[in-house]
């Protein structure tokens, strides 16, 4: 390993370097909200983060914010809205660099926004790109080992998280009328950590009241939201979308906008972008979702086959297409994601995902480490596209795909910084329609 680092034409000690960067990130992100004269001191700034989950959440607290008449923006791994307005996230970057942060606060700010949203990563806050923006709210979804590598452990992993909520004592202080806020799902082990940072108020909320810990005049109390008090009737399958459209009540009603407008806004919600996507539902299910971290895809999958009485027969399959990341990213995970998908797939097609500088296949054969006995004889195709192919043709009626791992996202990354474009829901429509042609 080079103990030297070339920065231009000069020379630096590896160690130096080590020393410098962090110091530099958070100047940058000073720099850059200083050039964009501190937009985030102008309105109600709430960031979402958690392991999955956060860009689900965005979604349904904007759509609750326009329905209560509160302009907003809000800026997450799938698009940037301001209020109407939207643009897909083609960076590929879930929370973009300092300046084009904060020149997304100053048009909004322009715009006449009240309110911003932004999905908060451990990656983006490690980089210090929170730093110059003033948050007024931090929700937390749910926590699950992910970009180990990256942190070092899983306790840094939280820590980084747990930044955006320490960020909230010392940021800028508003009119009066805002509160400095920390949502907390009650029904994840991790909540007493996020929960311990001051607040003016706090909110828990929760799918099972009645088996979670009482916060009620706690040290660390707060008001509960619970998944009684709604009964969401979502358009959007999975207990998990539930949790996610309770962490958007939550922060509304943290502005006291009325319950009504709450479930009504959340209940419009009939679909986003690669977060279990239909892309059709007859004769046999297509389903897109982003899930790439084991938590998420075990999730995934005990929804469909909780679906199974809805959507298949007793002799029909449940047909898995996925790969992992490369670049060094999460290797521990690779057999894991390959022993989940062997309880719960009848038949399993590795593929590439955004293999980057790794060997693609060595990426499949890590995931296929961990398929149970059952599974000694499955299918590497590393063409993507040939993957859904191979999947669809193989489907029959009443049979549900589900393509996960990078749901809505524009590129797939290659070798030597090249990338492709890319849409997993995009492609599986036009090899149905073709398919269709055939018939």
């Amino acid at each position: 390993m080079p103990i030297f680092i070339a920065i231009g034409k000069k020379v630096i000690p590896r160690w130096l370097f080590a020393r410098l960067q962090p110091l530099y990130h958070r100047i940058l992100a000073w720099i850059a909200a200083a050039w964009y004269r501190h937009p985030s001191r102008a309105m109600m700034i709430i960031g979402i983060t958690g392991t999955n989950g956060k860009s689900t959440v965005v979604e349904f607290t904007h759509h609750i914010f326009m329905n209560a008449d509160i302009p907003v923006a809000s800026l997450s791994s799938l698009r940037t809205r301001i209020i109407e307005k939207e643009e897909r996230n083609e960076s590929g970057m879930t929370m973009p660099g300092r300046f084009a942060l904060q020149r997304f606060l100053a048009q909004a700010k322009v715009a006449g926004c009240r309110a911003a949203i932004i999905e908060v990563t451990s990656e983006g806050i490690a980089q210090s790109r929170h730093c110059g923006i003033d948050f007024d709210i931090a929700a937390f979804t749910n926590l699950a080992p992910e970009h180990i590598e990256r942190h070092g452990s899983f306790e840094a992993y939280r820590d980084a998280k747990a930044e955006l909520f320490k960020s909230l004592a010392t940021s800028f202080r508003k009119d009066a009328g805002i509160k400095k806020t920390i949502v907390v799902n009650g029904d994840d082990e991790h909540a007493e950590y996020f929960l311990q940072y001051p607040a003016d108020q706090k909110i828990i909320y929760t799918m099972t009241p009645t088996q979670s810990p009482s916060y009620q005049g706690g040290a660390n109390g707060g008001v509960m939201i619970t998944a009684d008090q709604y009964n969401f009737d979502l358009t959007l399958p999975g207990a998990f979308n539930i949790a996610n459209a309770l962490c958007a009540a939550a922060i509304a009603r943290s502005q006291s906008i009325p319950k009504e407008i709450i479930k009504k806004a959340i209940e419009e919600v009939e679909t986003i972008p690669g977060r279990m996507e239909y892309i059709q539902k007859k004769p046999f299910a297509v389903i897109v979702d982003y899930a790439h971290t084991p938590d998420a895809l075990c999730k995934v999958y005990e929804t469909l086959q909780s679906a199974n009485s809805k959507l298949k027969t007793q002799n029909s399959k449940l047909i898995c297409v996925f790969g992992a990341a490369g670049g060094g990213r999460d290797k521990w995970k690779r057999p894991e994601l390959g022993r989940i998908a062997s309880l719960y797939c009848d038949e399993i097609i590795l593929t590439n995902e955004d293999p980057y500088d790794e060997n693609p296949k060595e990426i499949l054969h890590q995931i296929a480490q961990g398929l149970t006995a059952r599974f000694s004889r499955y299918a590497f195709v590393l063409n993507r596209r040939e993957a859904i192919e191979r999947a669809l043709r193989a489907a029959k009626d009443g049979d549900i795909v589900i393509i996960t791992g990078k749901g809505a996202e524009p590129w797939m990354h290659m070798e030597q910084g090249r990338k492709i474009t890319w849409d997993d829901g995009g492609e599986a429509k036009e090899i149905l329609d073709k398919l269709k042609q055939k018939r």
